[in-house]
């Protein structure tokens, strides 16, 4: 029997295990340090955005198999060391995603109401770390630093109504707080133009059918017309939103102004946020853009950095601190330990994108263990966290937590979420 660890439960992870338990002779664990499943697609995909979070059948469909198990509540690096995992499995896989922000490198970063998108992502998805969050919704202004999907993401969450937030899973404390919200003008704030944005066409779109909030773009940012012929497909979809938002400005309670050519430089304040320095860029023959020096500033209560995410290191694993990822070959980090997904590539490409790179990773370990060695896999894992007192979440565990969420979710959502470990335990008698 061969035996391969997986650290990991998001996308990257049980793509992985679904090429791993077509083999024969075969055990998977996937081990993950909270008690629930799914990581990115539980809390950090949107909460409106439920045909995206549907994938998760696909892996419970892999979780339900009989050589996969999942290991929940199991930390990797407390409970148990990677080392230790390397020793008990032939393989060992780290798909632990890039779940911490880039650090916002500027003046006044470190002012209350400064807070990174995997924070205020993983407060209105109920996110354990993040669910004490309280973000300050109390001033009109909100800068959203960033030019992709996840700044749209934020926007559009801050923007909405509570009647829009029907048939979502956001969480109690998210829509409670949102309702009361007093934000009314939103900056989303990119160093570069409409031509370099990493925005796609369904999330722009989106922002031209909010009730209460309408999208605004200077006309005076967009390039002539004609070149957006030079553009891929999907990218001139989402210059045309771009367009459309500039050509038909609507009069709205509130505003989602997208600023382009805009580079923060400062945030200042009274012990916390106030306003953000901004300053105009240019960009030169390479699209690399540069400051001005002509500044603004923007009145803003609340900063949110979407600039981007990184993987914690692990002691003892080769890292790349520039790019924010494990140090690999293609995937080999060590003897008998490999990389997936973010924390192989860095966090690029979309969910589908692990699916490839899941199968890849797969087929390159099997090739590598061959017959394997007769390690003790999950029997010694059992045994080594039996001797700590640990106790693992299983996967029969979570579908009692997830029927306890179905319970207690307001008529047309989906789930109410646990939004702390304790009462995620708690669901299952613990």
């Amino acid at each position: 029997m061969r035996h391969v660890a997986i650290v990991g439960s998001g996308p990257a992870g049980y793509y992985t295990a679904e090429t791993l338990q077509k083999a024969e002779d075969i055990a998977v664990d996937v081990i993950d340090r909270l008690p629930v499943p799914y990581g990115l697609i539980r809390t950090g995909v949107a909460p409106d955005h439920q045909s995206i979070k549907a994938v998760s059948r696909r892996y419970e469909g892999v979780a339900l198999t009989d050589n996969v198990r999942f290991v929940g509540h199991v930390s990797v690096g407390t409970d148990v060391t990677i080392d230790e995992l390397v020793e008990l499995y032939d393989a060992v896989v780290l798909a632990t995603g890039a779940p911490n922000d880039r650090p916002l490198a500027i003046p006044g970063a470190d002012r209350a109401g400064v807070i990174g998108s995997a924070a205020f992502v993983g407060w209105y998805n109920g996110h354990p770390d993040f669910a004490r969050l309280d973000p300050p919704l109390d001033s009109a202004g909100v800068v959203v630093i960033g030019n992709g999907n996840v700044a749209l993401d934020v926007a559009r969450i801050l923007a909405k109504t509570p009647a829009e937030f029907a048939g979502s899973d956001i969480v109690a404390h998210a829509r409670d707080a949102l309702a009361a919200s007093a934000v009314r003008e939103i900056h989303i704030l990119g160093r570069r133009g409409p031509h370099q944005i990493a925005m796609t066409p369904k999330e722009l779109g989106e922002l031209g059918h909010l009730e209460r909030a309408s999208p605004r773009v200077d006309p005076a940012d967009l390039p002539d017309e004609g070149d957006d012929a030079m553009l891929e497909p999907g990218m001139r979809k989402s210059v045309t939103h771009l367009r459309s938002f500039a050509a038909n400005p609507v009069a709205k309670p509130v505003t989602i102004d997208f600023d382009f050519f805009a580079m923060p430089v400062a945030i200042e304040g009274d012990g916390r946020v106030q306003r953000v320095i901004v300053e105009r860029t240019t960009l030169d023959s390479e699209l690399r853009s540069h400051g001005t020096g002509e500044t603004y500033a923007i009145d803003a209560g609340l900063v949110i950095s979407c600039i981007g995410y990184q993987t914690p290191p692990i002691p003892g694993v080769p890292y790349e601190h520039g790019r924010g990822r494990f140090a690999s070959d293609e995937g080999r980090i060590l003897p008998g330990l490999y990389a997936v997904g973010w924390a192989r590539r860095g966090p690029s490409g979309t969910i589908g994108t692990n699916k490839p790179d899941g199968a890849r990773i797969a087929e390159m370990l099997l090739a590598d263990i061959g017959r394997g060695a007769g390690k003790a896999g999950r029997a010694g894992l059992d045994s080594l966290l039996a001797s700590r007192n640990i106790v693992p979440v299983t996967f029969r565990d979570w579908r009692k937590i997830e029927a306890a969420e179905v319970a207690a979710a307001l008529d047309g959502n989906p789930r109410e979420k646990f939004t702390s470990i304790e009462a995620m335990l708690a669901a299952i008698g613990r």
